[in-house]
């Protein structure tokens, strides 16, 4: 692991390019989230959890006691699961064909892909012997049917991914820049313009890279790369309002910088660090940002000390929304930790590398 530089001066390449004034930069276009982004361990398991738990009551209604229905049970599943995993292998290898038609036509899509998926689950059936007469009509109709329910499922899904869609429970996290925040970077900066011009003006550019990122439209994803050095910068403001009392630490890994995060996730645990920590203790706070690839997993920690180690409680409302967040994006290959020992507060998220 190599520690950090500090964030870029005035000219430098910034998060998003170069930093001219005058200059706007083109709005990125917002990532579309897709009904058959099924290419994930969470939605592959509540599948296969939700088809077996259909098969499993559906046996229930011919078995005469435990023993016949574990058998009819196994002998389904022998069809079913099979057929399940090839509906979703196809559709995560159909994705980039069928996420770009209209809802429609994926509806159709998808149901077809069931029916499909159903007769082959009564052909293995049937080529092992299991079937004497194989059900062909009702085995395309029950993938049909199932198909749907996981459609459904999926829409939703897709649906809470939408950026769109999003925007309105996001808004407190991505409610652009605290007012009080902007004051107080205001203000520093007009007492640096006589005396520490250069440095007045670096702020100025800080704050006006926070203000783009918040303001744009927003993607499913970016790099932790990205999301750290929007954090630099939003460090960098609070460095010149506090002084010495902000004590920054960056242990960072660079395996781990493409790993990606939702949008302004990383700024907010920074900045709940330096309000919970740094702004309530005379003395200051440690603040440590640490990243840390482990194989196919990527560690980020954000830590603070608080004063009288208790630190000033809040409402939760960023953290809540940041694990939210974080769900969306990687589903059960995410986790979202927090800690008070010691006096020290750490947040600590694992996503895929």
């Amino acid at each position: 692991m190599t520690p950090s530089k500090p964030p870029a001066g005035f000219g430098e390449s910034t998060l998003y390019g170069s930093f001219i004034p005058g200059e706007e930069a083109a709005p990125a276009a917002p990532a579309r989230a897709g009904m058959f982004d099924v290419c994930h361990v969470g939605v592959v398991l509540r599948t296969v959890l939700l088809v077996e738990a259909v098969v499993g009551v559906g046996a229930m209604f011919v078995s005469e006691n435990f023993q016949d229905w574990l058998l009819r049970f196994s002998l389904l599943t022998g069809g079913v699961l099979p057929a399940t995993l090839a509906w979703l292998i196809a559709a995560c290898s159909l994705k980039k064909y069928l996420n770009p038609l209209g809802a429609s036509m994926q509806w159709v899509a998808g149901v077809l892909l069931g029916a499909l998926s159903g007769l082959y689950g009564c052909a293995m059936l049937a080529f092992t012997g299991m079937l004497k007469s194989p059900p062909w009509w009702a085995s395309a109709a029950a993938g049909a049917l199932l198909s749907a329910i996981v459609l459904a499922g999926l829409f939703w899904r897709a649906k809470a991914l939408t950026p769109a869609a999003t925007a309105a429970r996001l808004d407190e996290l991505q409610s652009r820049i605290r007012p009080h925040f902007l004051f107080n970077t205001l203000n520093s900066a007009i007492a640096l313009v006589r005396a520490e011009p250069v440095k007045a003006e670096r702020v100025l550019e800080d704050l006006s890279e926070l203000f783009r990122s918040a303001l744009e439209d927003p993607a499913e994803s970016v790099t932790l790369a990205q999301e750290i050095a929007l954090a630099q910068r939003y460090l960098a403001i609070e460095q010149v309002r506090f002084g010495e009392r902000l004590r920054v630490s960056w242990n960072l890994d660079p395996t781990a910088d493409m790993a990606r995060l939702p949008p302004l996730l990383l700024q907010p645990l920074v900045e709940n660090a330096v309000r919970h920590g740094v702004e309530p203790s005379a003395s200051g706070a440690q603040l440590t940002i640490t990243t840390l690839r482990r194989g196919a997993t990527v560690v980020v920690k954000v830590t603070n000390s608080t004063p009288g180690g208790a630190g000033e409680r809040g409402h939760g409302l960023a953290l809540a929304n940041v694990r939210e967040r974080l769900m969306l994006l990687h589903d059960v290959q995410a986790q979202f930790k927090t800690a008070l020992k010691d006096g020290v507060f750490q947040v600590r998220l694992e996503i895929p590398a």
